[in-house]
């Protein structure tokens, strides 16, 4: 025990998890560092992940060396001024995280300057004290002007001297004199960027159907296109409110599994070949694809006479009935289904189980008058000595 204790104190890790690693947690899209605890992992480079609001993470330069670690806040090079962010990644994992931006040039990657100062933490809560005020009035502008857009979203830059306005809109959309009307108004440079409702959904956050949080909202940067052939290849039903999101898109967590369910699919049968036995034709009804089980039917359109069996089942019949021979049922000789009679709930219970039980009255002894059977009835009376005559 004293050496655990001793362990925790030295390493910073408790139970094998890393503190360093775990960092913030209130921060979206935060990615465990579990690489934190291995000796030189942050020089091994010097670019540093840093988050701003909500989503939006930017890749920077180490360039002055500073001892930064998961939840340091820190000032970053902007264009123009400098912004306030936190940190989220150091050492080897800021390399895959990189990848996976698909930055389009170096260019891209700015500096760190510092951690941030007790001033530079002012004007950042100054800027950011702006921001849901800001967002009111520019979709009056906007509104104004008779732009079909919703600006879901501003965040301004760390020094004020910049703010960034998340818009979105079916249509192709002329702001040209929108910008010229939030500058006037705010005083600031104003960056328009257009969002989707997947990046809407993930900035606002919430819980999913499974109960988990949004995967946009935590891990996931980079959008996918969802048609509903994933759904089809699962043979999940297709009901638009149940593949829906909170975004109203099609689910992100379609595309998870389709390829395992597409590879599985390869050694099913077809859903339109039919199966000939002796006693009927059997035509496909559903399918369990991961499980390589098969349910036929004698119907083509109702459930009738169920019968499932393998997928090897299924292929050797194919392959018999190829052949022009046909089998006496859908199951292997030797193992024919069970035909399985009505269960009854109530075999070898009484239905008068739960009834209460019925208390016997006591009968009351009844007078026998006498003569009734010769003799007369008995009477309590004291007992006494008989007199003497």
């Amino acid at each position: 025990m004293e050496k655990a204790k001793d362990y925790e104190i030295r390493t910073g890790c408790d139970r094998g998890l890393c503190r360093t690693a775990i960092g913030r947690q209130d921060r979206q899209l935060n990615t465990y560092d579990w690489l934190a605890d291995v000796p030189g992992n942050a020089q091994t480079t010097d670019l540093v992940e840093v988050q701003f609001k909500h989503t939006r993470k930017g890749y920077y330069h180490n360039v002055n060396n500073l001892p930064l670690k998961k939840g340091d806040i820190v000032a970053v090079e902007a264009s123009p001024g400098h912004d306030i962010g936190v940190v989220t990644l150091t050492g080897r994992l800021v390399k895959l995280q990189l990848k996976k931006a698909n930055l389009k040039s170096a260019d891209d990657i700015k500096r760190i300057y510092r951690l941030a100062r007790q001033v530079d933490m002012d004007k950042f809560h100054e800027a950011k004290a702006r921001e849901h005020a800001t967002m009111i009035e520019s979709r009056e502008i906007a509104k104004g002007l008779g732009l079909k857009m919703k600006i879901g979203d501003v965040e301004y830059q760390g020094d004020g001297q910049k703010a960034i306005f998340y818009y979105i809109a079916d249509e192709r959309v002329d702001f040209r004199q929108l910008i010229k009307d939030l500058a006037a108004a705010f005083h600031v440079r104003i960056e328009m960027k257009q969002i989707g409702a997947r990046q809407e959904a993930g900035r606002i956050g919430g819980t999913g159907p499974c109960g988990r949080e949004l995967c946009c909202a935590t891990w996931m940067k980079n959008f996918v296109s969802v048609s509903t052939g994933a759904a089809r290849y699962q043979d999940i039903s297709l009901n638009p409110q149940k593949l829906a999101g909170m975004c109203a898109k099609l689910k992100c967590c379609l595309n998870y599994e389709v390829d395992d369910y597409i590879e599985a699919g390869k050694f099913l049968p077809s859903h339109e070949v039919v199966l000939q036995t002796l006693d009927a034709d059997y035509f496909m009804f559903k399918k369990d694809i991961l499980a390589g089980l098969v349910t036929y039917s004698t119907d083509k359109r109702i459930a009738a006479n169920l019968e499932t069996i393998t997928a090897e089942r299924a292929k050797e019949i194919i392959e018999m009935n190829r052949r022009g021979e046909k089998p006496e049922s859908l199951h292997t000789a030797g193992k024919q289904k069970e035909k399985q009679g009505p269960v009854d709930l109530l075999a070898g219970d009484s239905i008068t189980r739960f009834d209460k039980a019925k208390k016997k009255k006591k009968k009351k002894p009844q007078n026998k008058q006498a003569g009734g059977n010769g003799q007369p009835k008995k009477q309590n009376r004291p007992q006494h000595q008989p007199k003497n005559e």
